[in-house]
Formats: C-alpha cells, structure tokens, sequence
C-alpha cells in the first residue's frame, strides 16, 4: 500500500461525504445520497486496506506522530467499512427522517420540526400528545432501519476480529471506557442527592413545570428555557457572536473560509451542526433560530467548533485536521458555548438584568446533561458489549438508565435512535472535563473576563492550530500535566 496516496484518497473521500451530509442536513437537498460517494471510493474500505494499515501500525514507533496518524487511519478505514456496509440504511433512515410528518392542530409536520415544535409548544399535555407521535413513528418507522444499522455495526466489529464493537472502539480510537464509566458513575451517585432541588427550582422557573411532575415531552422545553427570552433578544443573536469574537480580536466576518447559514427551510435539521468539508479552507456553521437562549447557546457551541476547524494549520496532515480526537473540538465547542451563562458576558453583551439568576439556569441545565450523558455511556457499553440482550431488553434498559438520570420516566422507544456511532457520548463526557480544565487556564493566565482579552484569542489559536493531533488526556497532560478526572466538574458547578 502506498500510505500517502491512501491518505490523499481519504480526504478527497472525507470532503466529499462533508459536503453531501452538509446539504442534506442544511435543508439544500431532501435525500442523502452517500452511496455513491463510498462506492466511488470502495478501495478505500475493503478488509484488505484494513490489514495493511494494520501492518503500517504495527511498523511506527510508539508515541510518535506518525503512530498517531497510523491509528487515526485504521480508525478511519474501520468506520467506513461499517458505513460502506450501512450506507443503504444510512440513506433511507435520513430519508425517513426528512419526508415524515406527524400531525399537529391538524395539520402535517416533516418530523424533524416536529422535535422542534416540542420546544416552542407552551402546554405540557399537547407537548406530550406531539411527542407521542413522534415515539409513535420512531417505532415503527424509524428502529426498523437503525435496528439493522446497529446489527451491521456489531456484526462488522465480529467479522474484523474484535470481541465486541466496544472492544473495538476502545481499541481504535484509544478510550478508557471503563475508567470513564467509573468516573461518570461517581460522579451520577455524588450529585444524587442536590439533583432535584437544583433541577426543580430551575425547571418551574423557566417551563412551569413542577419536578415531579416532568415528563420527557418536557425536556425539549426545559432546555428551551422560555421563560428566560427576555435575556436573549433574537435580533442581535449573530452581531452578539461577532462581538464577542471581535472583543478576543477575532473578526469572524472576515474569514473568507467561514459560511454561516441562518436561513430556514423545511427540511433543515433542526440541530444545529458545524461541517468542516476542508480544513481549514471550507467550514460551514448551520443553525436554524427558534428564539431565546437555546439560538444562543447552538450559535456559540458550534461557533466553537468552527474557529477550531478554521484555525487549523493548513500543512497539518489530513488525519491531524479531520480524524483524531473529537473531544478536542467539543471541548472548544463548549468554551464557546458556556460563554453565555458567564455573568460578565450577560452583563457586557446582553445588558441581562439578572446575570446571576441566569447563570443559575445553566448551572441546572449543564448538571441535567452531564448526568443524561453519563448514564448514555453505561448504556452503550450495554448495547454494544458481546453479550447479545433483546430489544426488548435494550429498549427497557435505556429508559432506565435515562430516568434515574434525568429523574422523569423516559420512553423506550429512542433506544437505538438516540445512539451516536463509535462511542461519540465519549468525546461529549470528556470534552466537558477537559473544557474545565481549559477555561481554568485562560481565568488563571486573563481573569474572568478572559474573553475581552487577545491574548486569551492568541493562546486559542496555538491550541487550534494543532488540529486533533493530540487526545484529550494527551492535550492536557501538555497544558498543566494533570490527568482528566471528572472530579473538576463538580468543582466547576460549585457542588462539592
């Protein structure tokens, strides 16, 4: 094999499959068509590409940045055998996704504002009848498709020679899933018990919604937080962003390499996303404004992402500005984000009446997620472990898992739906430990208004220029020498 046109193929594949999902997800385009992109690139994928690289692997020496890049590669190969494997699936669940509807006051709505409408929907009970339907049609429309999406993804991990698609991930892309488990566990069990004081003073606040009375319908609108609109006027949402970027010395309107794409359409995902299709020449932030805190708080995350992706130096190798460590660009995604419940920031940018109160709210809100998240992990070890369980047992296991974490009873439905692949709750959990670590930096070096500072800008832009050559553990062993330990998150929402 000749490794560097192998990887020059790669990119040429990872920009193509970019753009394809950027189209589709941003509503330009109402069908994914990847099969084509993985059948113009097949040699890419084949078991005979995986044992070559394996033996390229094998042949780098340990901790060097070429072993680096060999096993992002294999990793890489691996993902897309499965995904050549499923991309028929792929295809017609995102299909799915796109031309169903459900029922609201009568008239059809493409699902996916549907999960939007759940949100912007003031009434508990008409929340629940809508989400209702929603399960409605991920049960029989939807788990069909990611029911063999998920056995082909098992069934993959089986035929390359690993015990199980968990053994797989943990050896490809390097994760101590046991080590996290225990330590997203410890932390699920030390906040137990100021939980649902916390959650329920917030979730009355801004739903009125009682805590025992919080179904999962509610979820959607907890997160909204209408109740705080008044703090964040839809108007300025983008000239909040450019400022903010511009105080740091960053003048997001000038980077050529950027696209920001605000507009609505009737297919366009509602989540918002960053597509990086060539780093760091061509980045693409989509969001789709609903009002209130929750644009804020996309626009920033996937902000964060973005400026990572578009400061990536240029001559990185392709597996350095593509592939690697994704809890690197979560953890600058969530710098980003956790912006917006920093009191001077709402006191500078939004002239917010109420910082305190609203950094309150986020404080609730981030402690809901990072328990959900959690326990998404012990689920997934689960669900991907090589001990076969039913669906049945599956479904029920997750809504388990869900309500002791969010504290409301959680359907089953979403079992397989609500499953990122490759163990992508991992980049989440640890992103939030190591944005910790990194935002404790810049108040140590800038203050708390680090944000105001340039040369808070000029430290982000070594960091991004690096690309994801390092993991998450490895970044910051090179920052502080500390080791990730969940431990400074309950430091970071004051709960020790």
């Amino acid at each position: 094999m000749d490794i560097d046109a192998y990887r020059h193929d790669a990119e040429q594949f990872i920009q193509s499959l970019e753009l394809e999902w950027f189209r589709h997800f941003a509503g330009h385009k109402d069908t994914l068509e990847i099969e084509a992109i993985y059948n113009a690139h097949a040699k890419l994928f084949t078991r005979e590409a995986i044992e070559e690289l394996k033996r390229h692997l094998a042949q780098a020496t340990p901790g060097s940045d070429e072993q680096r890049a060999r096993r992002m590669l294999l990793d890489f190969a691996v993902e897309h055998y499965i995904g050549q494997l499923t991309k028929t699936d792929e295809e017609e669940l995102a299909g799915l996704e796109a031309k169903l509807t459900v029922a609201i006051d009568g008239v059809e709505t493409p699902l996916r504002q549907a999960w939007g409408q759940l949100a912007k929907e003031p009434d508990a009970d008409r929340r629940a009848e809508i989400h209702d339907q929603l399960m409605a049609v991920t049960a029989s429309d939807l788990n069909p498709v990611a029911r063999r999406i998920n056995e082909a993804r098992h069934q993959a991990a089986h035929d390359l020679g690993y015990e199980s698609y968990a053994a797989m991930c943990t050896e490809l892309k390097g994760y101590d899933l046991k080590r996290t488990h225990a330590q997203t566990q410890a932390f699920v069990k030390a906040t137990d018990e100021l939980y649902p004081g916390l959650i329920g003073e917030q979730l009355e606040r801004v739903t009125g919604v009682r805590f025992e009375d919080m179904r999962k319908s509610d979820f959607p609108r907890f997160r909204r937080a209408p109740g705080l609109d008044h703090q964040f006027p839809a108007g300025p949402l983008l000239d909040t962003l450019y400022a903010t970027a511009a105080g740091m010395g960053i003048d997001i309107r000038a980077q050529d390499n950027v696209t920001l794409d605000v507009e609505e359409r009737p297919n366009k995902s509602p989540r918002a996303f960053c597509s990086p299709v060539r780093s760091p020449n061509e980045v693409y932030l989509v969001i789709s404004p609903t009002g209130g805190r929750d644009d804020y708080e996309a626009l920033f995350h996937e902000a964060g992402h973005t400026e990572h992706f578009a400061h990536m130096e240029p001559n990185l190798p392709f597996e350095f500005r593509h592939l690697g460590d994704n809890a690197i660009t979560e953890s600058f995604a969530f710098l980003f984000e956790h912006l917006i419940e920093n009191p001077r920031w709402l006191a500078k940018h939004l002239n917010a009446t109420e910082p305190e109160a609203l950094a309150d709210y986020a404080r609730a809100n981030r402690l809901m997620f990072l328990r959900r998240y959690s326990n998404k992990l012990a689920y997934e070890l689960e669900l991907h472990s090589a001990d076969a369980r039913s669906d049945e047992v599956l479904a029920a296991r997750y809504a388990e898992l869900a309500e002791s974490a969010v504290g409301c009873p959680w359907t089953p439905e979403s079992y397989l739906t609500d499953v990122d692949p490759g163990f992508y709750c991992m980049a989440y959990l640890r992103a939030w430990a190591l944005e910790a670590h990194m935002r404790k930096l810049l108040i140590e070096r800038f203050g708390e208004a680090w944000f105001e500072d340039p040369g808070a800008a000029e430290l982000l832009r070594e960091w991004w220029a690096e690309g994801q050559r390092l993991s998450a553990e490895e970044m910051l062993e090179e920052l502080t020498g500390e080791t990730l330990d969940f431990n400074i998150l309950l430091e970071d929402l004051s709960l020790l």
